[in-house]
């Protein structure tokens, strides 16, 4: 693939190329394995396999959070970690059985709720609508996984009745109260303003909590995750392929880096990502203007609280038109209903701690993003990965402009890698959600998203 000069058209350098794959034996993770909790709305797993609660109930409001058709949980070993993950079932008018599970992760202090904001407006229905096995997964700290609470004594809360919606609170025990600010609905700011002020005080003595970082997502949440999924679907070649938004693309990224740095397999049969890089040097992104604020928030050991920023700011933007800024960093003019905005912004944002976008910071250094150590990049170990991989970006994506993407592209073997730049001058555009979300998604994005899953679930 010819690399990018100055004056060159990124869309000039979209051409798909096929590969051939060589087989591999899949990895696996060591001992002790992952603890299932099983929360399912169609069947009752096997004692085994853990508990089932029923997703159907449409007026408990404990499930009002979870619109998938499974809610599963696993444990990460040497941990007090819960992981939530959101399944969604093949849809059994696919005419084609797939060979391999979907697994889909989310961007920096997100949870599942973007890749399925609505019935209308589903990443992961249409996933499974073309009969993939559908799974979400919310590594620790985001949505509904949970900390210091067994899973076993989870399930039991929740029969007790518990509240899904604000399990943060009753479960995990982590200082996540202000994160329910962002994760559910807000009816005005004055009630913005109450719920941040009585969460404050146990966020303040629940800091000691947030304590992780990207490699701890790296490598112990999807890893985790993983295994679990295969050894509930058992695909035959032992592989899932994988899609990821933002830092969930970047994770995909770093995965493939760090296991052909050693050798091994990454246990993916393809990879797709939306709106990642793991070198942003090259391009304006937005996020630039942030970075001055990393090494003192790490210094202060500060949690970064973006469902409360984003709240605070939505409510603020129809009043501070100097806020004019903000939506165009999700979404592109008329991609998105307003009503679909609003639910995106006050219910997908977490709290994380410094360490976390202070690590990410580094994919604006010399050697793009590196380890905590600071010893490995993963750039420079992706060119020998054999994981073919789609890219996409978006035309008005100002987070992960198109030259981001671009970055990380280039250092792929060329027969590997499918490498797109969505928009039309006339638009449609696509922003930094609109490749997930975005009212042109489901005819501009997901086709060819299908397309590369298909031929590479075939392979």
């Amino acid at each position: 693939m010819p690399f990018l000069v100055p004056g060159t058209d990124l869309r000039s350098l979209t051409t798909a190329f096929g590969t051939d794959r060589p087989y591999f034996t899949p990895i696996r993770c060591p001992d002790p394995r992952p603890e299932p909790l099983c929360v399912s709305a169609r069947r009752t797993p096997t004692p085994s396999a853990g508990v089932s609660l029923d997703l159907n109930k449409k007026n408990d409001p404990r499930w009002s959070v979870c619109t998938a058709d499974e809610l599963h949980y696993v444990s990460v070993p040497n941990s007090d970690w819960n992981l939530a993950l959101w399944r969604y079932l093949p849809s059994p008018q696919t005419t084609e059985p797939r060979n391999h599970p979907l697994l889909l992760l989310s961007g920096l202090a997100t949870n599942a709720i973007g890749y399925d904001l609505s019935p209308e407006s589903s990443f992961a229905r249409s996933m499974s609508a073309q009969g993939y096995d559908t799974w979400i997964l919310e590594v620790r700290g985001a949505g509904l996984s949970t900390h210091g609470t067994e899973l076993g004594e989870l399930n039991g809360l929740l029969e007790a009745g518990q509240n899904c919606a604000t399990e943060v609170r009753g479960l995990s025990q982590t200082p996540l109260n202000i994160m329910e600010v962002g994760q559910r609905a807000v009816t005005s700011f004055a009630d913005f303003q109450e719920r941040f002020s009585t969460g404050l005080g146990d966020f303040q003595k629940q800091l000691g909590k947030l304590d992780w970082d990207f490699d701890h997502y790296l490598e112990e949440d999807v890893p985790v995750a993983m295994e679990y999924i295969r050894t509930q679907i058992k695909p035959e070649d032992g592989k899932l392929l994988a899609i990821g938004h933002s830092m969930g693309g970047i994770l995909l990224y770093a995965m493939l880096s760090r296991s052909s740095s050693q050798g091994q397999d990454s246990g993916f049969a393809s990879v797709a990502t939306l709106g990642s890089s793991l070198d942003y040097r090259p391009s304006k992104s937005s996020l630039k203007m942030f970075l001055p604020l990393a090494n003192p928030a790490q210094v202060l050991n500060v949690p970064v609280p973006f469902g409360a920023i984003y709240t605070a700011l939505h409510h603020l933007v129809s009043r501070t038109p100097a806020l004019s800024w903000l939506k165009p960093q999700v979404s592109a003019q008329d991609m998105m209903d307003p009503e679909l905005y609003e639910k995106l912004v006050l219910n997908n944002f977490c709290t994380v701690p410094a360490k976390l976008p202070l690590q990410l910071a580094t994919a604006f250094e010399e050697g793009g993003l590196c380890d905590r150590s600071g010893t490995f990049f993963y750039k420079e170990h992706l060119c020998k990965s054999n994981v073919p991989i789609l890219a996409l970006g978006g035309d008005q994506d100002l987070i992960c402009p198109p030259e981001a993407v671009y970055e990380t592209v280039k250092v792929i073997p060329e027969h590997l890698v499918t490498f797109k730049v969505l928009g039309e001058l006339g638009g449609p555009h696509y922003a930094h959600y609109d490749l997930v979300g975005g009212r042109g998604a489901p005819e501009g994005v997901y086709p060819h998203i299908i397309e590369f899953l298909n031929r590479h679930d075939r392979a």
